[in-house]
C-alpha cells in the first residue's frame, strides 16, 4: 500500500459512537513541555499534509492557539476544503472543572482556536483545583472538591449549546465512570484513557463496551522521554520480537494492537517519517498467536498522576485517585 493509501485508509476508518458522530480512529497528539506555538503550526500542517484529520489538545497543553491557525492556513491554501473536514478534541482543565467556569473555560478554548465548536470536548481529570493553578507541582491548598454532577451539568450545557458536539472525560476509573453515568442526561460518548500493551485496560474495556462508550487511548507508546512515561512498552522483548518477525516497527506493532481493540489512538511525532510509520497500521493484523502473546505482558499502569494526591486533598492515595483499580 502506498503512504498516500496508508495515510487514506487510516483517516477514513472511523469510530461510530454512540453519541452518533464519527471520531477518526487515528489523531494526532500536540501535549508539548511548555509553549511551542510555531513548531506546532508547522506540525499540524504538515501532518494534515500527510493525512491526519484528527487533532488532540488542550487548554493544558497551550497548543489550541496553533492548531488554530494551521487549520485556518490549511483551509486558505486548500489543503482542506473547511473546518469540517478536521476533528478537534479540546479538555476542560482542572482548576476551570467548577460549575461556573466550563462553558467560560471552553468559549476561551474556541477563541485560541478560531473555532466556532470543537467536535468534542473532554474533562481532562476527576480534579478540582483552585482557578488559575495549572502548573504542577500543586500543594495541598490548591486542591479542591471534585463536584462530579455540577461540573457534567455543565459539560452538558456546552453540548446542548452546540459549541461541543459531543463531550466526554478523561482518565476516570470504571468506579468514577460508573458515577456519571448514574446521573449523566447527556452520556459520555469518550473515555480518553491511557492505553498501551503494558497497559490494556481489561476492566475498563468491558465497561465501556456495555456502555457503548469510545475508547480513546493516549500514550500508546508509553510516552517514554516525558516526565512521567516509561521505555516499559517500546522496550518489550515480547513488542520486538513480534515487530521483527512481521517487518514492522515496534511502534506499529503497539498501534496495530491498540487499532486492533477498537479504540481511537492519539500519536504523538512531529517528525514526517514518523507520521506516516504512525498512519501504516491499516492493510496489515496480527496473528491470533501474536495477540495471545501481547496479552500475556505484564501490566502496569504508567501515568499514575501522583501530582493529583496529597495527604491533605481530596484524593490522599493513589487508591482513591484510580479507586483500587491500579
Amino acid at each position: 500500500m502506498s503512504d498516500g493509501a496508508q495515510a487514506t485508509a487510516a483517516v477514513a476508518a472511523a469510530a461510530a459512537t454512540a453519541a452518533g458522530f464519527a471520531m477518526p480512529r487515528v489523531g494526532m497528539g500536540t501535549a508539548v513541555q511548555g509553549p511551542k506555538p510555531e513548531p506546532i503550526r508547522r506540525a499540524v500542517l504538515k501532518a494534515i499534509e500527510v493525512g491526519y484529520r484528527h487533532f488532540d489538545t488542550a487548554a493544558h497543553y497551550e497548543t489550541e492557539a496553533p492548531i488554530g491557525e494551521a487549520a485556518a492556513e490549511a483551509v486558505r491554501t486548500g489543503a482542506i476544503a473547511s473546518r469540517g473536514d478536521l476533528f478537534i478534541t479540546s479538555k476542560l482543565w482542572c482548576s476551570d472543572a467548577h460549575r461556573d467556569r466550563v462553558l467560560p473555560a471552553l468559549r476561551q478554548t474556541l477563541r485560541n482556536l478560531q473555532m466556532e465548536y470543537v467536535d468534542l470536548y473532554l474533562v481532562h481529570w476527576p480534579v478540582s483545583l483552585k482557578p488559575d493553578r495549572y502548573k504542577a507541582p500543586f500543594t495541598a491548598d490548591d486542591f479542591e472538591p471534585f463536584d462530579m454532577q455540577a461540573v457534567w451539568e455543565a459539560m452538558e450545557e456546552c453540548h446542548r449549546l452546540g459549541l461541543a458536539k459531543a463531550i466526554g472525560v478523561c482518565n476516570f476509573s470504571c468506579k468514577k465512570l460508573q458515577a456519571l453515568l448514574s446521573f449523566a442526561t447527556i452520556p459520555p460518548a469518550v473515555i480518553q484513557v491511557e492505553v498501551n500493551p503494558v497497559w490494556q485496560q481489561r476492566k475498563l474495556r468491558g465497561l465501556c463496551r456495555e456502555k457503548g462508550i469510545q475508547i480513546c487511548a493516549y500514550s500508546p507508546l508509553g510516552a517514554s522521554g516525558t516526565h512521567w512515561g516509561s521505555d516499559s512498552v517500546m522496550g518489550s522483548a515480547v513488542l520486538r520480537d513480534i515487530a521483527q518477525s512481521k517487518g514492522n516497527t515496534v511502534a506499529q506493532v503497539c498501534l496495530r494492537w491498540v487499532y486492533e481493540q477498537g479504540d481511537c489512538l492519539i500519536v504523538k511525532s512531529f517528525d514526517e517519517a514518523r507520521m506516516r510509520e504512525n498512519l501504516d497500521i491499516v492493510g496489515w493484523e496480527l496473528t491470533e498467536e501474536e495477540r495471545r502473546r501481547i496479552a500475556g505482558i505484564p501490566q502496569r499502569k504508567i501515568n499514575r498522576a501522583l501530582r493529583f494526591v496529597s495527604e491533605h486533598g481530596p484524593y490522599k492515595s493513589l487508591d482513591e485517585l484510580w479507586d483500587g483499580e491500579i
